[in-house]
This record gives C-alpha cells, structure tokens and sequence, in this order.
C-alpha cells in the first residue's frame, strides 16, 4: 500500500490551473549539487513517485508548499546571475518538475531569454508532448534512474520504470545533454545483476555526459516522523564501502564520467 495517495485528478490540475504560478516547496540560492556550477534551485510541490527512501516526503502533496510567480523566479535569477558564471544557472527539482511542465516551459524560455542556463532534475514520470516541449528548453536533464528492473521498480516507487526509460531514449534521440543519477539504497538497488543491466543499457548513449552514484542516508528520516508517517527503510544502514566501491567499479566499466557523491 502506497504510503501517500497519488492525487491522480489534483495533479493533472497542478500543470493547468495558474498558469502565471508554479506551486513551489522551497529555493536555495546557491546550490552546487543539483547540476553544473552554482544554481538557484527551485524545488517544486508535487509528486507521484512514492520511494521508500524519499528524503523529501513534504513535497509528495500537490496541495502543499506555496504559489510563487514565474515572473517573481525570473526576477531572482536575474539578480544572482552574476555568481552562476559560464556553468551556473537555474535548476528546478522536486518533488516533480514534470507535473508542473507547461508552467516550466514558460519559465525556462523566460530564462534563456535573459541568457540563463536551465536544468531539470526529473524521475521521468511524464513523457508526452508537453513534456518534449519543456526539454526543447532544458539544457540539461538530470535524470533519476531509480531501477532498470520494473518489478524492483515497483516495489521501490509504486509505479512502473517505463516512461523513465522511454523519456531517457526520446532524450537521447533529440542529442540534448543529461546526467543520469542513481540512488544506491542496500537491499533495494545495489544487486550486481541490475547495476549491470543498468550500466549496459545506457552504455551506449552519446548524450549521457555524466552518471552520479548517490548513497542513500537517513538524513530525511526525520520528515517523516514530522508528518506522523512511518519510515519504510527507518533501521536501514548506509551502504558499506565495499558496496559504493562494487557500483561505481561497475560503471566505471561503461562510462567515461562517473561520480560517487
């Protein structure tokens, strides 16, 4: 049973309604781990993924977190372009930027009107015209991989790794750069088998500038005791360095950049 409900109607909602808002959860100003250089992160409400490991449960709710303009955004980023340099720039993360990925397009094409740098960081939930639309303006994609086996898949997020996979190819297909990030949780994600078919399946994509190995923490596990939600993964470990070392070996076999974060 999903810990959350999906929201199905409020998040198709979310991507229409206001369109001169997006429905955000937080800013950071200077953040230097969500893409190249420093960026203004924008972290927005909403999202349909309901990962056993989630960090960031307070943003699951599309009625939650608070409407902010995209002008006010547009406005923010201009007045800290000066510290992006030639790497910065905005990224918007989540939650699900996707839900909310009309609104994005606005916002992007606002930025690079201004010469600012867009980045996404997405689980790949929404693949459709409107989608492609937003992308045609996303620099670079930060794509969370979560598991190549959708049965595993499932178990981890609730739902199915298809439109993930089927989002990455129609990114490859438009030759746009991305970064692919994968959460390395023990028991869950850190099968020798399926790091393998992972690595292999991407192996050959020409867009994929670099592959990020993020180590699951309990350092969100508090979030979940603030909303009177119980932690799946509460008594769960970080992995060893054996296992971190086993990963980014495996990778390291298929591609030319990979970071253990």
């Amino acid at each position: 049973m999903l810990y959350f409900p999906l929201q199905d109607l409020e998040a198709a909602a979310l991507n229409l309604d206001d369109p001169e808002h997006l429905r955000i959860h937080s800013l950071e100003t200077f953040g230097t781990h969500d893409g190249p250089g420093v960026r203004m992160v924008v972290f927005v409400q909403g999202c349909q993924f309901r990962c056993v490991y989630c960090q960031n449960p307070d943003t699951l709710d599309v009625k939650g977190g608070m409407l902010v303009g995209i002008d006010e955004l547009v406005k923010r980023a201009d007045r800290q372009r000066s510290y992006f340099g030639k790497d910065g720039g905005v990224t918007v993360s989540g939650g699900e930027p996707l839900l909310q990925r009309n609104k994005l397009t606005s916002f992007f094409k606002s930025l690079h009107a201004i010469g600012i740098n867009t980045c996404l960081d997405s689980n790949g939930r929404v693949n459709d015209a409107a989608t492609h639309e937003l992308l045609e303006h996303t620099d670079l994609l930060l794509l969370d991989v979560k598991h190549i086996n959708d049965e595993w898949h499932h178990q981890l997020t609730g739902l199915t790794n298809k439109n993930t996979l089927d989002l990455a190819a129609y990114r490859e297909s438009t030759g746009k750069r991305m970064w692919l990030r994968y959460v390395l949780v023990p028991g869950w994600t850190d099968q020798i088998v399926y790091l393998e078919e992972w690595a292999r399946h991407f192996t050959k994509y020409k867009t994929v500038d670099r592959v990020e190995i993020i180590p699951f923490h309990q350092l969100g596990s508090h979030k979940w005791e603030l909303l009177n939600m119980t932690y799946p993964l509460k008594n769960l470990e970080s992995p060893t360095l054996e296992v971190k070392k086993t990963a980014l070996h495996i990778f390291n076999k298929y591609f030319n950049n990979v970071v253990l974060k």
